[in-house]
């Protein structure tokens, strides 16, 4: 009877052991529990920036789509958006609800450079995953100091350099007029095309001018840099501003060879309003396969995509590259807290994000994610792209590493 009493108790504390150890590897900070996991996000739904809206709204259908079919791990994504105009005040006021009242696990995407500069300490020093911000800047990859900071797309001093390397190449003595938005975004795409220029920079460079985010328009820089003679052009402007450079130019005759910063090169916001036919010959940088280019209108990895436009996002532009964009990042997120599995707390968010290592359906070929503890630039590799009228045509090597 001891002995069977003795046997019972020592089952008992291995059932008990075992229940413990199981509860145990369930770890929760605030925004999670086992049946959902809030999701911060800060877009500028209206203002100066508002085409980048779209992105946010891809992102909700997405998460729709996710959630329609059981979730993440069986917890469902609550997706949590709100407005900041573009206005960096504003986003800090929004970051601040959201952490602070909403109590959401991270804050995801915040789009901009100027907003996620205003809470980049704040997000650090509450601790709080700022994670894939929608810019490119480059000081979202110091894990140093600030480890809680995170980019996504490839940072603008590294595409930048593309266009110089491609100017260098192809026409060493350009005469170069710079657009620039005056803001730590424009000033990082400048910074690396005139790095990569190096010293011939100096007298390839006749005229840098730049434009603030509100400005009702730009058609006083855009004559001026025409009377300065020169035929390149590097347009470092948001797609508001992008779609007035490209149509005033037009207007006013000014034919140079153009080049526009990646984050404006959507087809549907940006080149079809400021008419297709004058922005033929521009060159891009992609990552992503553009929607309007027929080699990648077929297939699985397409028809997914369509098919999730049909039913979770009918309402949006098939020809606006922003839905593949908010699509491709919440896949990105999708797979970090997959990674996470029942530790969703917000230390082993950042260390399942900086450990990725990917393809993903609608990034072009060639490139990948990949992250490590010393590496928050997830994509890091593009390919030039020309404008036909229609589509973006891809030509060249794939930069980057």
């Amino acid at each position: 009877m001891r002995l069977n009493a003795l046997t019972l108790a020592v089952a008992g504390l291995a059932t008990l052991s075992i229940a413990s150890t199981a509860l145990a590897q369930k770890k929760y900070d605030p925004g999670a529990n086992d049946k959902e996991i809030k999701v911060g996000h800060i877009n500028p739904y209206s203002g100066p920036a508002s085409a980048y809206g779209n992105i946010g709204r891809a992102i909700g259908a997405y998460f729709d789509k996710v959630n329609a079919e059981g979730g993440v791990n069986g917890r469902k994504i609550n997706f949590i958006t709100l407005d900041d105009g573009y206005n960096p005040a504003k986003t800090v006021e929004q970051a601040r609800k959201l952490v602070e009242e909403e109590e959401v696990l991270l804050v995801f995407q915040t789009l901009g450079t100027p907003p996620n500069s205003a809470i980049h300490k704040y997000m650090n020093t509450k601790k709080v995953p700022q994670l894939f911000v929608a810019t490119g800047a480059t000081k979202w990859g110091d894990p140093k100091n600030f480890p809680w900071t995170m980019g996504w797309q490839p940072n603008y001093q590294s595409e930048a350099k593309i266009y110089a390397q491609h100017i260098l190449e192809t026409k060493p003595n350009a005469k170069i007029a710079v657009l620039y938005q005056n803001d730590d975004y424009g000033k990082d795409y400048l910074k690396g095309f005139e790095d990569g220029l190096g010293d011939k920079g100096k007298t390839m460079i006749v005229s840098k001018v730049s434009y603030e985010v509100t400005d009702p328009t730009i058609d006083s820089q855009m004559v001026s840099l025409k009377g300065t003679g020169a035929d390149t052009f590097f347009n470092i402007t948001t797609p508001k501003f992008a779609a007035q450079a490209i149509k005033k130019a037009a207007e006013i005759g000014w034919k140079p060879t153009h080049y526009l910063n990646s984050v404006s090169a959507s087809v549907g916001s940006v080149m079809n309003p400021a008419g297709p036919e004058n922005g033929v010959g521009i060159f891009t940088a992609s990552y992503l396969k553009d929607p309007t280019d027929p080699q990648f209108q077929k297939g699985k990895e397409w028809d997914d995509w369509l098919a999730w436009m049909k039913k979770y996002h009918a309402s949006a532009d098939l020809k606006d590259v922003n839905n593949v964009y908010g699509y491709t990042v919440a896949q990105g997120l999708v797979q970090v807290l997959k990674q996470a599995g029942d530790n969703l707390t917000r230390e082993n968010i950042m260390k399942q994000a900086a450990s990725l290592d990917m393809s993903l359906p609608m990034l072009l070929p060639g490139v990948n994610v990949k992250t490590g503890p010393d590496d928050f630039y997830p994509i890091e590799r593009e390919q030039l792209a020309k404008f036909d009228g229609k589509t973006w045509q891809l030509f060249g090597k794939v930069y980057g590493r």
